[in-house]
């Protein structure tokens, strides 16, 4: 019997959320993962009392769910959201919603929008932003694909985004084809580049101004007081003070060498592709590369031990300030950047994107979030 609004596949601890999230909101949710063990031990540990419902197959969740069907997949980027689109299509019927709500390359969206349209189905690839406590109590949407599915969508979106100001979600349509995922992307690119602001900013606090780890998570921790607030700027306060077992901080004992997923670096080469000087994020994106050659890193320091003995012999509150508002001022740098390359693509491929409700979804939810909704930023980028 269909008793579902939506179904969700794949149950890492994101989809795991995600469900928990539209259940808390009234919905019906179908879970489903390759290894139907993990839904039983969904529905018998994390979803215990709910009205989530389990699938023991892609065909029994398919028949649970209320018709148009919507299937929201969150498994691995690439070859694995292609596998599931092949099991899916056979199941559905004209109108049917399949959702991938991964970090898919905008291309990818494009090519599975029209290929799913000629099979009478309806695709959405949307950016979902907030990490594990997002998923779980609020994310930032960017869905974009078959714009005839989102009325289907809305409803569910909007309830479990993240809501500021007077109640208004962190949710919109982005635009058509692979537009929800490549806003997603130039999103993920800012937060690249907002990381590295913040690495260079504790390089000048700790090497030029010589402060310790409790003095930099006291100014970090004032900065959020000012038009700095956001996400990273407070959990950046919360790691400098952050002290391991033995009493000492934590983070001179981390090891310097960065990874990454792909999505700043999909950035940098789609600025290269369209023209756009993307340069902050570009940088920041090297920085991460530069980073993994620790072993090379090591034995070029035997040679060349770099600068030595710098000391500041000037006014260090007045330089703080400077790098409290060069911080600020590369934000918004990187911010129109990123902004720049969306009005590129949308010449490119004919999307019509609305760049201010795009800044008002970055306000909560995501990563790059500002914690008291200041519109001061997004008001510089609508102008």
């Amino acid at each position: 019997m269909a008793q579902a609004d939506i179904a969700l596949i794949g149950l890492a601890v994101m989809g795991q959320n995600l469900i928990m999230n539209m259940n808390d909101h009234g919905f019906v949710v179908c879970a489903y993962n390759r290894t139907v063990s993990k839904v039983h031990d969904f529905l018998q540990n994390e979803a215990k009392g709910s009205k989530v419902i389990g699938a023991e197959s892609l065909e029994d969740m398919v028949s649970k769910l209320k018709k148009p069907r919507r299937i929201i997949l969150l498994v691995k980027a690439g070859q694995a959201v292609d596998d599931f689109i092949d099991k899916l299509v056979p199941l559905l019927e004209a109108g049917d919603i399949i959702i991938d709500g991964g970090n898919s390359e905008y291309r990818d969206t494009t090519r599975r929008c029209k290929s799913l349209k000629e099979k009478g189905l309806l695709f959405v690839g949307s950016g979902v932003s907030g990490g594990e406590e997002g998923a779980r109590y609020g994310p930032s949407l960017m869905p974009g694909g078959h714009k005839e599915a989102w009325p289907h969508i809305k409803d569910i979106f909007q309830s479990i985004a993240a809501k500021v100001g007077t109640g208004e979600p962190c949710c919109d349509w982005v635009g058509d084809e692979g537009a929800g995922h490549f806003v997603k992307m130039v999103h993920n690119g800012i937060e690249y580049g907002d990381m590295q602001l913040i690495c260079e900013a504790y390089h000048l606090m700790k090497d030029v101004l010589g402060m310790d780890h409790d003095e930099m998570a006291q100014a970090f921790d004032s900065w959020n007081k000012t038009e700095l607030d956001s996400f990273l700027i407070e959990i950046t306060a919360n790691i400098l003070k952050y002290k391991d077992a033995d009493g000492k901080h934590l983070l001179p004992k981390i090891r310097d060498s960065a990874g990454q997923k792909g999505t700043g670096k999909w950035t940098a080469i789609s600025a290269l592709e369209y023209g756009t000087p993307v340069t902050l994020i570009g940088e920041a994106v090297f920085a991460r590369c530069l980073s993994s050659l620790k072993d090379e890193r090591v034995r070029a320091s035997r040679s060349l031990s770099g600068p030595q003995g710098v000391k500041f012999s000037g006014n260090k509150a007045a330089f703080l300030e400077d790098i409290r508002k060069a911080l600020y001022a590369s934000k918004i740098i990187s911010y129109a950047q990123g902004f720049m390359l969306l009005r590129q693509a949308a010449t490119e491929f004919g999307w019509s994107l609305n760049y201010g409700a795009i800044a008002l979804m970055w306000r909560g939810g995501c990563i790059i979030r500002r914690l008291k909704n200041d519109d001061s930023v997004v008001a510089t980028l609508r102008i």
